[in-house]
């Protein structure tokens, strides 16, 4: 068990926890948004992240710092946590991007280890080869290897109770993204960062970081904290936080705010293009579009960047109440239709239901069904699961009506979309209580019809009837030719 990481509360594959860093003495409640710090830059001043947003951590490079003559003097001689003036935990990242943009750096994993335990970093980061997406698969598992190996350097590297992460590479191999987790899960390092997944979200491929994020949750152990590296627009939080990330750096709140862009949860709007303001935070209840352009540059800049990082921790913490709440795909799907490769992450979050019913609660509040993607939602899969436990008679009849006067059958179930069959004692049981709406969709229907069949084929020897409200002829179709079908609406 990783002794710095306990999970509290779970819910899809979202979680918060509490990590411990022993060296700020701190815990950090997660998930949890790193603001990334310029060293060279200063946009919004680190102090003024923890006093008025909030912030508990917040990242910045050691690779900028070493390669600084003037800063890294500061650093080694007054510590990180002076130089930043910040109270907080201290992430350090250790030039892997510098390596991916230029294609070499100036520093080995054991010197910029040693380097950032010098200045005081709270949580270190190795030397890794941040693999891009689609490249060849030699490529994808030689610099695998190369990550790998200085894993194992890190490992004997003396770091004091500095943390020192661990990231999980393998390009856009889904194999190869498992290998490398459990690889770094067998490590005695403390945080893993999902590397070189930027490339995807700035092309928008959603679906294919939730496949990267499944494929290195699969090779992780539970108590493993994940960091989705690079992960800054608040429009994917919950998207990732459901898939089981719980850091989240950005850059974003002063990059965007730098080319006049406004972050909002549902995307990115140029300052010239707004009319209104559609936020309440400090800065957008002070200020009119008209007045905000008015400003300098700096100034400006550094408004927007307020407000970019208003809204950002703002999505955190309604992150974190929908998982207490329990209702955290809901979240996820509102976001998911705010763009549609947005709902492409949604939709391939969903194809790895079964993963994530690992870890969802069996019982919450209230399921709500407000679209054919909840059909697909992990306490449906789990329910499909669960029939092979039940007990059947060897006559039953499945229906969506009233059960059956007299003795034609042992028994009587219900059968709800999109769950199906279930007893009826059953009927107030999570997620049997869930609110469908009265036009049931096909999807639905379907889900129902599969439990209808895995019910079938679990019990082969049970004479099944069911009793349905006029289902299509495809929908039917997926109901084994074992299980008798009477349509009810023929008899109202």
């Amino acid at each position: 068990m990783r002794e710095s990481f306990e999970v509290r509360d779970t819910d899809a594959g979202g979680r918060i926890g509490e990590l411990t860093v022993p060296r700020a003495d701190v815990s950090v409640e997660t998930p949890a948004l790193l603001p990334v710090i310029n060293p060279n830059l200063d946009t919004i001043a680190p102090r003024r992240l923890a006093t008025e947003f909030g912030a508990e951590i917040l990242i910045t490079n050691s690779y900028i710092i070493h390669e600084t003559a003037d800063v890294r003097e500061r650093a080694l001689e007054d510590g990180l946590h002076d130089l930043l003036d910040f109270p907080g935990a201290i992430m350090t990242d250790s030039g892997s991007f510098q390596l991916s943009e230029y294609g070499e750096i100036e520093v080995t994993t054991e010197e910029i280890l040693e380097f950032q335990r010098a200045i005081g970093s709270d949580i270190a980061t190795p030397v890794d080869i941040p693999t891009p997406p689609d490249v060849d698969r030699e490529r994808a598992e030689t610099e695998l290897e190369t990550t790998k190996e200085r894993l194992e350097i890190a490992e004997d590297v003396e770091t004091d109770d500095m943390l020192v992460s661990a990231p999980v590479q393998g390009s856009t191999y889904p194999d190869l993204r498992e290998e490398a987790g459990r690889h770094a899960d067998g490590t005695d390092l403390d945080v893993f960062p999902i590397g070189a997944v930027v490339p995807l979200m700035n092309d928008y491929r959603y679906d294919d970081m939730v496949d990267a994020i499944a494929a290195a949750k699969r090779g992780l152990g539970a108590d493993a904290p994940v960091h989705l590296f690079g992960a800054g627009h608040p429009m994917m939080f919950a998207l990732s936080v459901a898939m089981g990330c719980d850091l989240f750096d950005s850059a974003a709140y002063a990059l965007y705010a730098r080319d006049d862009r406004y972050l909002t949860v549902r995307g990115t709007r140029h300052l010239e293009d707004l009319d209104y303001l559609p936020c309440s935070c400090p800065v957008c209840t002070e200020h009119s579009p008209d007045e905000l352009r008015a400003l300098a540059e700096k100034p400006r800049e550094q408004e927007l960047a307020a407000h970019n990082l208003h809204v950002t921790f703002e999505e955190i913490r309604r992150i974190k109440q929908a998982i207490r709440a329990g209702n955290l795909l809901e979240l996820v799907e509102q976001r998911a239709r705010a763009h549609p490769t947005m709902l492409d992450g949604y939709r391939a979050l969903l194809d790895h239901a079964a993963q994530l019913e690992r870890t969802d609660p069996v019982s919450k509040g209230a399921f709500f069904y407000t679209s054919h993607e909840s059909a697909r939602r992990p306490e449906v899969v789990r329910h499909h699961r669960r029939l092979e436990r039940l007990s059947v008679p060897d006559s039953l009849f499945l229906t969506e009506g009233n059960p059956p006067r007299g003795d034609e059958f042992d028994d009587s179930w219900r059968v709800e979309p999109p769950f199906g069959p279930f007893p009826r004692a059953l009927s107030k049981s999570y997620p049997l209580t869930a609110e469908v709406p009265d036009r049931t969709d096909r999807a639905a229907l379907e889900a129902a019809a599969d439990g209808v069949a895995r019910l079938a084929g679990d019990n082969p020897n049970a004479e099944l009837t069911l009793g349905h409200r006029g289902w299509p002829a495809g929908v039917l179709e997926r109901v084994p030719e074992t299980v008798e079908l009477v349509d009810l609406t023929r008899d109202e």
